[in-house]
This record gives C-alpha cells, structure tokens and sequence, in this order.
C-alpha cells in the first residue's frame, strides 16, 4: 500500500461500520455483507482484501485449506468465500496463529471457522457465518486466489477496502474510499453534534432536524 492508502486506512479504521454504511447509502452502492459477525464485540478488522475462493471437492481430487496464507500481505484483510457453507470450515487454529503473528488484519469468511479459542486468545479478529468443528480437508478445494468474488450479491476485488466491527462486515470499492471516508467523518460530526445539544438541553427532536439527521443516509445527486 502507499502512504496515502494507509492514511485511508487509518481514518476508516476510527469510524464505525454504521457511518460508513450510511456514507453508502448516500452514494448508492452496496457494500454490506448480510449475514457475518464477529467472534467478538470489540473485534475490528480494516484493511484492502485478500480475496479467496473455495469450492466442494469433484473428480479434480481432493483439496486442503490454508497454504494460501503464505502469499498474504501484512495489513490485509482476507476474504474467504466458501458458498456460505456452514457444515465444513476453512480457517482454524493454525491459520490464526500463523496470520496473527505476520501481522494480518484480519479474517471475513462466508462460511464459518473453527478453534474459536485460538482466535479469542490472540485477539485475531474473526467474521464469519458461525463456527463448526468438521474440516473443510478432503471437503472444499481451493480454485482461486486474488480474483473477483461474490458475497451475497456484493463483488469484492483485490485491494477492495474491508471494514468490520461488532455490527458486522462491509466492503468499500477501492476507487470510491476516499469520499465515503469523506462522507463517513462527516456523518460522524452530524451525530457528534446532536448528541452534544441534546446533552445541553435541546429536544431530540429538535437536535435531529437542526442537523438534518434524517437525512444523512438519502441517496444525493453527485
């Protein structure tokens, strides 16, 4: 990444999944991955993508998960696609070891993870669709490494911006960071201020539309 890119990191990573979602709101792409948590509350991840896909095991042969972890760089996200299954999983304690210690920021997985406790441990943030004991060895196979994929709905490419936290998972497309980091700061100053008046002793009511609170996620021409 270039010093720009990790400045946007840094001001993505200080704003809450919620801003940024209504920052996506207003411009009209949609970037949220339904269906993910976090392992933990205070779990946060925010870094470009490593994307990853799996598919079931066919006459091709039998597959393995993980070795792919080798071509990760630091500070980024990996983004695991394994169909959404939930019965065989495709990250477990090994892998978190091994991603905490080279300094990734962290695991989205459509599908679900495994060894829960060494993720917890470490503190190595974790989102996926739950947790399962079965391996995914001899089930999935790995068919593609840093190329476009698909969560429900939502296509995720290689460097795609990746923000998770206790709310759950989004994706932000790389050419439009900058302004829904804008827009997200901005949102955040809106909310900001009418906690502050509210506390000084305006009406919700009143504080919501001096600051056009309602507002702040309506799609604007651009």
């Amino acid at each position: 990444m270039s010093i720009g890119d990790i400045d946007l990191v840094a001001r993505l990573r200080a704003l809450p999944t919620t801003a940024v979602s209504d920052a996506l709101d207003r411009i009209g792409i949609e970037g949220a991955l339904h269906g993910l948590s976090p392992l933990a509350n205070d779990f946060r991840a925010v870094g470009p993508a490593f994307t990853v896909r799996y598919a079931s095991v066919d006459e091709a042969g039998a597959g393995t998960v993980g070795d792919f972890l080798d071509d990760v760089p630091p500070g980024s996200v990996i983004v695991i696609d394994n169909a959404g299954r939930t019965d065989v999983t495709v990250w477990g304690g090994i892998m978190t070891e091994v991603a905490a210690a080279r300094g990734i920021a962290g695991t989205v997985i459509n599908g679900v993870c495994r060894d829960v406790s060494a993720s917890l441990t470490r503190s190595y943030p974790l989102f996926s669709r739950g947790r399962f004991m079965r391996t995914g060895k001899d089930r999935v196979r790995l068919v593609a490494i840093g190329e476009p994929i698909t969560v429900n709905g939502i296509e995720i490419r290689p460097g795609t911006l990746i923000a998770a936290d206790a709310d759950g998972v989004l994706a932000v497309p790389a050419a439009e960071a900058e302004r829904v980091t804008e827009i997200s700061e901005d949102i955040e100053r809106v909310e900001s201020d009418i906690v502050d008046a509210a506390r000084a002793g305006s009406t919700l009511r009143e504080a919501r539309e001096k600051f056009g609170y309602h507002r702040l996620q309506t799609r604007r021409p651009t």
